[in-house]
């Protein structure tokens, strides 16, 4: 009964975080003039992409039969396209209504489909791993710790977040938008307070260290 009632507040939340995306989208705050999407460099340059696909395309073939992945905040699919012939069935989700409307026209396989779905207000697709790639990075707490309580249903969560380098207070909380907490010099840290999340593993992937002290990328491998 509490679990019915945790969700009703959910969905309930007044939360800014779609206005704000799909504002970032139509002024290209992320930049990308010449696209209708771009996700921003974090979906493009090569030296963070490259490895990133590299480390994921070796997990997901490390399975004898091919997981179920869901992509919860997908953006343009630049790095996503990389990933679906790998997996049994790929369940791409954003909140931009209109980009996931632009990413059904643009990218087409058999084992892919597209859904706008609020990820800290709607169900999850269903699924064995959940990839989060510089996502809960621009959600406030309180989305972070709705997105969070849904993530224990997958097996596997490879979850990505741009951290300050050495060491920082992590979880800072932040209004959702463009921004993240790297400005508050903080980053996300699913284990520690406020989330407190239990796993079972946790493994690095990679770890991308950004030129001008703008930080690292990091991403983990959770089981759960």
């Amino acid at each position: 009964m509490k679990k019915k009632e945790d969700r009703a507040n959910r969905i309930k939340k007044p939360w800014p975080t779609k206005d704000a995306m799909e504002q970032v989208y139509k002024m290209k705050l992320w930049g990308g003039n010449t696209s209708d999407f771009y996700s921003g460099a974090g979906s493009h340059q090569p030296e963070i992409v490259d490895p990133y696909i590299d480390v994921v395309t070796s997990f997901l073939t490390s399975f004898k039969c091919p997981l179920t992945v869901c992509d919860l905040g997908c953006g343009d699919f630049n790095v996503g396209k990389e990933l679906v012939k790998h997996t049994k069935r790929y369940v791409a989700v954003d909140i931009v209504t209109d980009l996931i409307t632009y990413n059904k026209e643009n990218f087409k396989a058999e084992n892919l489909e597209f859904h706008c779905l609020d990820i800290a207000v709607d169900d999850l697709p269903s699924g064995d791993c959940a990839i989060v790639r510089q996502v809960l990075q621009h959600l406030s707490n309180a989305e972070v710790q709705s997105v969070v309580s849904k993530l224990t249903d997958f097996k596997y969560v490879i979850l990505t977040e741009h951290l300050p380098e050495g060491d920082f207070v992590p979880n800072k909380n932040i209004i959702s938008g463009q921004g993240i907490r790297l400005k508050k010099q903080s980053g996300l840290n699913i284990l520690a307070p406020p989330f407190n999340v239990k796993v079972k593993e946790e493994k690095q992937l990679v770890s991308i260290t950004l030129n001008d002290h703008r930080g690292v990328i990091t991403t983990t491998l959770y089981s759960f």
